[in-house]
């Protein structure tokens, strides 16, 4: 089995002192705190957002540009596209490739970022029954799009003991290898006490990537 170790959540750096204070929220949570209602919250919530946006209490949620709708319908088994967003919107993700992050890094260009590096194993220790697995880049259905559904989030228990068998068994076969690494952890909800696992905080100004350390200090 894949040993998990380190992870890695790329933060709006305007957004920084929020989570320093009050922890990590799902785009949904955040949506709560900022008292969005009706109309406003379906069209953030449920549909494609195609610009950064700023909420009412000065927190910000990213543009989901790679996530259209149209390609979500060529890829999406049981769910509507709709339903792929209100998935999104209720997890706060973090990547296991810091080559990925870079990735959405470049994307969030200009704006400053900041790096959390957290520990693996204190997180899920705490967070276990929270916790799902991705085998895919949930957040784009860009370039020939793998399938996805409820079901790609898979929860971290029933990855321990059966690797990709649920996704496989849901989205049909043929089933990953469980030499297959998962690409993203989620975590439903909220995570108000991040800081308490938390090992390094790295701010990323326009243009800078960021780069993991050995050996990462505590904060």
């Amino acid at each position: 089995m894949i040993q998990l170790t380190t992870l890695y959540h790329l933060a709006e750096a305007a957004n920084w002192p929020a989570i320093q204070r009050d922890g990590l929220h799902s785009a949904s949570t955040l949506l709560d705190l900022a008292g969005l209602t009706g109309e406003d919250r379906e069209r953030l919530e449920k549909h494609q957002r195609l610009t950064h946006t700023e909420l009412p209490n000065g927190v910000q949620l990213r543009d989901q540009r790679p996530l259209p709708s149209a390609a979500l319908s060529t890829c999406l088994i049981g769910i509507a596209p709709s339903e792929w967003y209100a998935l999104i919107n209720a997890r706060v993700f973090f990547w296991l490739d810091p080559e990925r992050l870079n990735r959405q890094r470049s994307a969030c260009n200009p704006r400053p970022q900041v790096v959390l590096t957290v520990d693996a194993n204190k997180l899920i220790a705490a967070y276990a029954e929270k916790i799902t697995v991705t085998p895919i880049n949930t957040g784009n259905a860009r370039r020939r799009p793998a399938r996805r559904g409820a079901a790609t989030f898979v929860p971290y228990a029933a990855w321990v003991t059966s690797a990709w068998a649920s996704e496989g068994a849901s989205l049909g076969p043929p089933v990953r290898p469980s030499s297959h690494p998962p690409v993203e952890l989620t975590i439903a909800g909220s995570i108000p006490d991040i800081m308490q696992f938390v090992v390094r905080v790295q701010q990323l100004a326009p243009g800078q990537l960021f780069t993991p350390v050995v050996g990462v200090e505590h904060v």
